[in-house]
């Protein structure tokens, strides 16, 4: 499934204007994305969720709906209609990229009808421990989907298929409600007791009838879309053997290898390693742990460069890690805001660019800026992904041998002309690297394709340069 040096595109940012018109924007974007070397793009959530034509899609309303019925004030998504989004992912096909949609599954919103139910309030710090017993609440947990009127799916969901809710119509209070003879599931994060309540009317993976309608749908979606994928949203509130045998029932009915990566939140790397163990290795990971040492080290010059990749997903499993920079949930404003510095996104991104370990996921807000915040492009991003594409290949060296400046070579191969690279990360000094990158090259010139640096280097007779890069940047040497 995943391609030599394949880059994933995260193809929405949180704030994206409301036009209603994302996939058919998308698709005019294809060529140029294949050309700067995307291979595949993660697409924001397709169905209609409780906020209408301005909802990201985190708040499912109903899971059926791509953007084809009169349902929650609008027909079409924030992103536009079912038709756009099915020629949006045949033309990014065409285009020889692949497709991942992002499923959210953990919870529903926006219900139809009110159900008075007995309940259990149990407490925000600690989801485990009782507060109030033998309640009566009202709560939205009445699915009936009448502007679909049972097209694809019969299936309505009522107070039974969820275990918890955070709101009482009755009452008028926010709290959690645990619903009666009902337990959290098991296989969850331990965070707050027990993770598996996130928010909305959160869906009872120990019920059979959702099991099987959560397979039903998938099955309609594959054959209806052809996406080649999945983002799996919050899996750390879902029960792990749910989604390991979904995603096995799935490939055995399809007959396709379906790429899957997980949202498991947590900069813990023991609670990655858990995960794809309960999943049996199903599922590979976004590497959060990653993500924080960019952050941290975007936020002190002092920052061990040579312990960045400690502790993370890419040097512990790297066949599992999808590496990143930053994402939707992590841009300014957001719920995970830790937005890695500006000064240190060019570094970050070489890191998981044109490194030979993880699966890479480029940020549409890093790639085309986010206009909300008057955030522009990353300077230098589009050339170190055609980098990526044309130059890093074959054996890697690593010299992660001074706490304020690291680098790597890679030597090339045979099927790429002129491939191979040097590159040098700097939070500190001007400084510069012995860097042993092959004998291949020999008396070959380097030059610097994105820190600035002038001069050209020579390889020696041993297959070394001393390469250089500027303070608080990144350079990177390919053969002139």
């Amino acid at each position: 499934m995943k391609k030599i040096n394949g880059v994933i595109l995260q193809a929405f940012e949180w704030y994206l204007e409301t036009n209603q018109n994302w996939w058919n924007t998308l698709a005019n974007e294809a060529e140029k994305l294949a050309a700067i070397g995307i291979t595949a793009l993660w697409l924001p959530p397709a169905y209609k969720g409780i906020g209408g034509k301005d909802e990201v899609g985190y708040g499912v309303y109903d899971l059926y709906d791509l953007g084809e019925f009169d349902q929650k004030g609008t027909i079409k998504t924030k992103y536009g209609s079912k038709d756009e989004y099915l020629n949006c992912i045949m033309t990014l096909k065409q285009a020889g990229m692949e497709t991942y949609a992002d499923i959210v599954l953990n919870h529903k919103m926006g219900a139809d009808l009110l159900q008075t139910i007995p309940a259990e309030q149990v407490d925000w710090g600690n989801h485990n421990a009782l507060v109030e017993n033998n309640q009566v609440i009202r709560v939205a947990t009445k699915f009936t989907f009448p502007g679909r009127k049972h097209k694809y799916s019969d299936f309505e969901w009522n107070w039974t298929h969820f275990d918890g809710i955070d709101y009482d119509e009755k009452s008028k209070e926010h709290a959690i409600f645990r619903f009666k003879n009902k337990s959290w599931s098991g296989a969850v994060d331990e965070e707050f007791g027990n993770y598996d309540y996130l928010m909305g009317a959160d869906l009872d993976f120990k019920n059979p009838e959702v099991v099987q309608e959560c397979l039903n749908w998938g099955k309609w979606y594959l054959e209806l879309t052809k996406v080649d994928g999945f983002r799996l949203d919050a899996v750390k509130h879902i029960d792990a053997n749910f989604y390991k045998d979904w995603i096995k029932t799935l490939r055995e009915q399809t007959e396709d290898e379906l790429f899957a990566v997980g949202e498991y939140w947590s900069g813990d790397i023991s609670k990655l390693h858990r995960y794809i163990t309960e999943t049996e290795g199903e599922i590979s990971l976004f590497d959060v742990p990653l993500h924080y040492n960019l952050y941290n080290a975007s936020k002190d010059e002092n920052y061990d460069l040579t312990k960045i990749l400690n502790s993370t997903l890419v040097k512990e499993n790297p066949s599992k890690a999808v590496t990143f920079v930053d994402n939707h949930d992590t841009q300014p404003g957001q719920s995970l805001e830790s937005f890695v510095e500006r000064w240190f996104k060019l570094p970050a991104y070489a890191i998981i660019l044109l490194r030979d370990e993880g699966y890479p996921c480029v940020f549409w807000g890093d790639v085309y800026g986010i206009q909300h915040d008057n955030i522009e492009p990353v300077e230098g991003l589009n050339t170190v992904l055609g980098l990526r594409k044309e130059k890093a290949y074959g054996k890697q060296n690593d010299y992660f041998d001074n706490p304020n400046c690291i680098g790597w070579t890679r030597e090339g191969d045979r099927e790429h002309i002129k491939s191979g690279l040097a590159v040098l990360i700097s939070n500190k000094f001007d400084t510069e690297k012995r860097m042993y990158i092959g004998t291949d090259f020999v008396g070959e010139k380097f030059i610097d394709s994105v820190g600035g640096c002038q001069e050209e280097v020579i390889i020696d007779n041993e297959g070394y340069g001393i390469f250089k890069v500027k303070a608080k940047s990144a350079s990177v040497w390919i053969n002139a």
